[in-house]
């Protein structure tokens, strides 16, 4: 997938997507929403294997902490 980095976000929106963060911290849920500033919305996702990193609840993550976004 290849693209401007905000059309690739839009089409990965409600698939699941793994955040890293500046410390090194990473989330993984399914792509609620985003902003042109990077902020993120992450969803837990349904029907998967529960992993440590997974979110549990609806989690937003502010955009100057996100250092990679992979589907």
């Amino acid at each position: 997938m290849s693209g401007r980095p905000l059309d690739v976000l839009e089409a990965t929106l409600g698939e699941r997507v793994t955040v890293r963060l500046k410390d090194d911290t990473t989330y993984t849920g399914e792509l609620g929403g985003y902003d042109q500033h990077l902020n993120v919305v992450l969803e837990p996702e349904s029907g998967t294997d529960e992993s440590e990193e997974a979110v549990e609840s609806t989690t937003i993550i502010r955009g100057d902490n996100v250092v990679s976004i992979s589907p």
